[in-house]
């Protein structure tokens, strides 16, 4: 399982990210997919996830209404669209795949995450 993220950088309060995570290793489109954060000093935070086809989607309330997951089962990617960026967004975000009969919310162990790729969000 090899899970690349990229996209990540700094951007002042009200910005916009895009980020990307290239999956090789394993059959994508049979794995739903999430996006994780984790701030410095703190656990890791569910952001969102969507489902093995595409067709379902969910966030956390604290990004609902401004970020955007998406994925392309042809190109093995999972994006994450961020807008409205604020300084609480800053955290290193990973994507990781998620067996279909997990609960909406469950975190997978860390090998099945990516090396993560840092956002940071200056007042």
């Amino acid at each position: 399982v090899q899970l690349v993220e990229s996209g990540g950088g700094m951007v002042q309060s009200g910005g916009s990210l895009r980020l990307s995570c290239a999956a090789s290793g394993f059959f994508f489109a049979n794995y739903d997919m999430i996006w994780v954060r984790q701030a410095p000093g703190k656990g890791p935070e569910w952001v969102s996830r969507i489902t093995n086809g595409g067709e379902g989607e969910g966030y956390a309330d604290s990004v609902a209404g401004r970020f955007k997951i998406s994925r392309d089962n042809a190109k093995n990617t999972l994006y994450l669209q961020m807008n409205s960026l604020r300084p609480e967004d800053t955290a290193l975000y990973y994507c990781a795949r998620v067996d279909l009969i997990r609960a909406w919310h469950f975190l997978p162990s860390r090998d099945n995450w990516g090396r993560g790729t840092q956002v940071t969000v200056s007042s």
